[in-house]
């Protein structure tokens, strides 16, 4: 039967500096990665579609660039299942080393990449083939990390440890929105569609001495070698190799689904306020860009302290019950949201925003935990990177292309909140399935780990 499978106890924990040294490389290779990939979209919302795809609107040249950025996501699947493959066969840090390898140069030559004025179709033809490498590399990159820390953590705080290769995504949000205020604040406008947006995508060259880093530092998680072990035993004398992959569609592929529905409203609402709001708020509304990315740069520190506490919290009273107060909230508070940014004021846009990134948060923390926990260690890698890509295909991918659309097609944000809401209604009945199949699957005598099945 389809179900969410219980984490099993953990090995042998490590000393505390082997955790703290592999905690930390894990969130730093998940802030460098989601620097990498969000560079590419605040340049989307501002100066890509110009320079990359000269058309005869405005609106056509975003939508063109908010496409390419959608393609990325698109990709992330395939490095999802690539690497989850190789991942629960091989090892998370091996994955985790090539995810950052791909990342760097894709992400640098981007910064490198002739304008279609230089070398005419060929500049978007290879803007679209470096954005599908970025894609492919965060889809590999987010379940490497994300084992490497909830794998070493200590018991009863999965959660917490996960949540630091979530502190990935606001720490990625604020170093490239401070390095393009940096850059704007420093060329003229003529200077900056030259060449100053450029000088964000350069970070890529810094990645590649931090994936050296954790090749030669960081050791394999505890629990991969004990799955390892258990099952090197179980198939001496089997003639056929095991595939995760066939394992998770064959027995756990509606988990998979459900994981991944309970989660796009999350990440489609997060690309909406960090790209989608910034494209509309200096297009649509007249507003600043140096003042909106201040906004969101702000913004996104709130995040560095909610989503630690969230996951935290999730730790002591369950997954699920976190998970979901964050999808209801995603739900309330998308009309107020877009009713606060259509007044055009600063004040309110921060008030909008933040009070969205609260709801972020508080899903955000514990969803790395209760991802892992929802397959067993040899299968952990394929099952949750399948989970998150998934949910960022159908949400955040599409996002910022999708608010594009509908405001252009309906001349109203509501059709924007309405689209969100939708989201939230299919997180919430994922979120109840998934709750259901934990309370029938607890087992008799409580789990050391926290399980999803706490969470009720």
């Amino acid at each position: 039967m389809d179900s969410p499978a219980p984490a099993p106890a953990t090995p042998t924990a490590p000393a505390d500096p082997r955790r703290r040294r592999v905690a930390t490389a894990a969130a730093l290779a998940s802030a460098v990665e989601w620097y990498d990939y969000f560079v590419f979209g605040i340049a989307a919302a501002l100066v890509l579609g110009d320079l990359y795809f000269p058309a005869g609107s405005s609106s056509a040249g975003v939508l063109a660039a908010f496409a390419t950025f959608a393609v990325g996501f698109l990709a992330r699947p395939i490095g999802g299942v690539i690497a989850g493959q190789l991942g629960d066969k091989r090892g998370r840090k091996p994955m985790l080393v090539l995810a950052l390898t791909l990342m760097g140069v894709a992400t640098a030559g981007i910064g490198l990449l002739p304008t279609y004025e230089t070398i005419g179709i060929a500049a978007p033809i290879l803007l679209v083939l470096l954005r599908i490498v970025q894609g492919i590399a965060v889809g590999a990159q987010w379940g490497g990390a994300m084992l490497m820390a909830t794998e070493y953590a200590p018991e009863g705080k999965r959660g917490l440890y996960g949540s630091l290769v979530q502190l990935g995504v606001p720490i990625g949000v604020v170093t490239a929105n401070t390095v393009f205020l940096v850059a704007g604040s420093v060329t003229s406008e003529s200077t900056f569609a030259s060449w100053g947006w450029r000088v964000p995508f350069f970070v890529g060259f810094l990645v590649l001495g931090l994936a050296w880093y954790i090749h030669t530092k960081v050791e394999e998680t505890p629990e991969f070698r004990e799955a390892e072990r258990a099952l090197a035993e179980k198939e001496k004398g089997e003639t056929t190799s095991r595939s995760p992959l066939r394992t998770i569609l064959r027995s756990h592929l509606g988990t998979v689904f459900l994981a991944g529905g309970s989660f796009a409203v999350n990440t489609a609402t997060f690309y909406i306020i960090i790209t989608g709001v910034l494209d509309y708020a200096t297009r649509e509304l007249d507003m600043k860009r140096s003042a909106v990315l201040a906004v969101s740069l702000c913004v996104s520190l709130t995040q560095l302290v909610l989503i630690p506490a969230a996951a935290a919290l999730s730790d002591r009273i369950g997954r699920l019950r976190i998970y979901a107060a964050g999808a209801i909230g995603l739900l309330v508070w998308a009309v107020p949201m877009f009713l606060l940014i259509d007044t055009a004021s600063l004040l309110w846009l921060g008030v909008g925003t933040f009070v969205t990134s609260c709801f972020l948060s508080i899903m955000y923390g514990p969803q790395a935990a209760l991802f892992a926990e929802l397959f067993t260690a040899e299968m952990r890698y394929t099952g949750a990177s399948l989970g998150y890509q998934i949910a960022a295909v159908f949400g955040g991918g599409l996002a910022p292309f999708m608010m594009v659309l509908l405001l252009e097609a309906t001349g109203t944000s509501m059709a924007v909140s309405a689209y969100i809401i939708g989201l939230a209604v299919i997180a919430l009945i994922s979120i109840r399935i998934l709750a259901s199949r934990a309370v029938r699957n607890t087992p008799a005598a409580p789990s050391p780990v926290p399980s999803t099945a706490s969470a009720d």
